[in-house]
């Protein structure tokens, strides 16, 4: 089985991802992490702490001449922040006041309510999205695993601050997935937001600047399409092994996602169902089947159905307000100003980046556990053998 754990907080020394389950014979090499790594820190509309930490992973264990081992691999990411907070973070003993203005949107409130604690930082280093960085690291093992076996994640803005994109001016290159995914990560460093619609994207600058000058904050959508995914990712035989079920659980786990869509999503409740579902036509090139239309964004019944994954995932407003809202001082109950934590104006294009680890993670699990084996050779194997019988 697939699966991660990662640990550390937002100001300590630094984060620390174990992923378990990785076959060995996988070239993984740290370069392949640290581009993910670096994708995450920028986008327009980010904030301070970017300027300072500069991701770059260390591989501590499971992975040998840069081919994985078949073990636990150990990723840690320093905190270069870490030399400025090392009074207020010390494992041994703290110097720094209390924050006791929780903050409306964060975890502050209801994560002091839970554990007991009087210090709202105990809560807020945790629940920070720099915890981000350590599942990006995860997503990226996985990704490398995916596009050996031709499996390929594209990630891009589609809303933000209500601006929406025209799909009719999408500028994604043309080409097979493989090359599509080289040809639009060449071109991110050109796209600030990560939008294909570069109309829409001038708008949405525009709009995070403004944001800015008012202390506000903006939230957006992203969109993450798997291509090359086989039929029978998944399975309809209990509710828990469905592939939509877990891409919806770790989409929404991404610290600030508040809703998630497959395919259609909610636009096919009001739809007649004529309209929504796929329709089932002879195949081509050898296939015995195609589908006229990928409405279901490649998952029917929990199971995928040959055609590309489609996820949305929407990310509220940051919480951390330039112009902070009311609340109260946990020690007296008096109104007062929510604390104010440095934080971005717009992190979507960052989202999508954690958006694209999360569903690349779990696509990695659910092909391991319909291919696996010990080693990438095994499931090579077991992989093209399958792919075989389907044509």
């Amino acid at each position: 089985m697939l699966r991660y754990l990662t640990a550390g907080e937002s100001h300590g020394r630094g984060l620390l991802t174990i992923v378990e389950g990785v076959p060995a014979g996988l070239t993984l090499k740290r370069e392949d992490i640290d581009a993910e790594l670096a994708r995450r820190q920028l986008g327009y509309g980010r904030g301070g702490r970017m300027k300072i930490e500069h991701d770059r992973v260390q591989i501590i264990s499971g992975v040998r001449g840069g081919v994985t081992l078949g073990s636990a691999i150990g990723l840690m990411i320093d905190n270069r922040d870490w030399e400025n907070w090392r009074d207020q973070m010390s494992p041994d003993e703290v110097t720094s006041r209390r924050v006791t203005r929780p903050r409306p949107g964060h975890a502050d409130l209801a994560g002091i309510s839970k554990y007991g604690h009087q210090d709202i930082r105990n809560v807020l280093e945790r629940a920070s999205a720099r915890e981000t960085a350590a599942r990006v690291a995860a997503g990226a093992v996985a990704s490398t695993l995916l596009r050996q076996m031709d499996l390929w994640i594209l990630g891009y803005v589609v809303a933000l601050g209500g601006i929406e994109a025209d799909r009719g001016r999408f500028d994604l290159p043309p080409g097979d997935p493989g090359d599509m995914w080289r040809r639009w990560r060449g071109r991110e460093g050109d796209a600030p937001l990560r939008c294909p619609d570069r109309c829409a994207e001038k708008e949405m600058m525009a709009r995070i600047d403004r944001s800015s000058e008012a202390g506000d904050t903006l939230g957006g959508v992203v969109e993450v399409s798997v291509f090359g995914v086989p039929p029978g990712l998944g399975s309809y035989s209990q509710w828990d092994r469905r592939l939509d079920g877990a891409l919806a659980r770790a989409v929404m786990a991404v610290q600030g996602i508040k809703a998630v869509e497959i395919g259609l999503g909610s636009a096919a409740a009001s739809m007649p169902g004529s309209e929504v579902h796929d329709p089932i036509l002879p195949g081509e090139g050898g296939r015995s089947w195609r589908r006229g239309s990928n409405h279901a964004g490649g998952l029917e019944g929990g199971v995928s159905n040959g055609e590309p994954l489609v996820v949305r995932a929407a990310m509220k407003p940051i919480a951390a307000l330039g112009s902070p809202l009311p609340s109260i001082d946990i020690r007296t109950g008096e109104a007062v100003q929510a604390h104010h934590e440095r934080a971005d104006v717009c992190a979507v294009p960052a989202a999508g980046v954690v958006v694209e680890a999360a569903v690349a993670f779990e696509v990695a699990g659910a092909f391991l556990e319909k291919f696996g084996g010990d080693s990438m050779q095994e499931i090579e194997r077991n992989y093209r053998g399958y792919l075989e019988e389907l044509l």
